[in-house]
């Protein structure tokens, strides 16, 4: 008699309780996988990883004391095979980016988890890298535009917080017409009509985040 194949052992990595048991619901289902911990910030990811060597993680990138991205590189630092799938509530072509160069494998966005989870989890334990489509659109619609330098986001991210001009030149050490350069920058870059416009979009894309 021919023994089981070993189930994909996986962890499960997001501050949501709920979305924490409706994984576990899914993945206790699948006779083929195996949920083997859960953790809610990517300090704990780290530890719990080390302890137990998942065959797949699944990484929020939101969390409290540690995110997802710092996470994935500290993992990945020191586990290199180390297959790492990313669960966002965006499909950001900003985020989807940084999540790849950190060394995730897969991105799926939450809303999608209960439909495609399950084969994302196989294709990724398989050696693939595999995006949710509307991800792999959302990179190849911005594949061509001109990225905003460090310096145009840091004008944008305070932008966010609510200050205007005079206050963003005190807290950068710049003249206003320097960011008001930047600011014209920004728009033209973005395809925003306003400054509220390009907040909104710098949050969509993951340029920046509300803190």
């Amino acid at each position: 008699m021919g023994t089981e194949p070993r189930p994909i052992r996986i962890l499960a990595v997001d501050d949501h309780v709920l979305l924490r048991d409706g994984i576990a619901a899914l993945i206790a289902a699948e006779p083929g996988m195996a949920l083997v911990g859960t953790c809610s910030n990517g300090r704990e990811a780290i530890q719990q990883f080390r302890a137990l060597r998942p065959d797949v993680t699944l990484m929020d990138l939101q969390m409290p004391e540690m995110g997802g991205l710092d996470a994935i590189i500290a993992i990945r630092g020191e586990f290199s095979d180390a297959r790492i799938i990313v669960l966002s509530t965006y499909a950001g072509d900003v985020q989807v980016v940084r999540a790849l160069r950190a060394g995730a494998a897969g991105y799926l966005i939450k809303n999608l988890v209960h439909n495609e989870l399950l084969d994302t989890i196989r294709s990724v334990h398989a050696g693939r890298r595999t995006l949710s489509p509307e991800v792999s659109i959302d990179l190849a619609t911005h594949a061509t535009d001109d990225r905003l330098t460090p310096a145009e986001i840091d004008v944008l991210r305070l932008i966010a917080a609510g200050n205007g001009n005079k206050h963003i030149a005190d807290q950068l050490d710049i003249t206003e017409d320097t960011v008001k350069g930047r600011v014209r920058n920004i728009l033209s870059k973005l395809g925003a009509n306003d400054r509220t416009h390009a907040v909104t979009i710098g949050l969509k894309r993951g340029i920046i985040q509300l803190i």
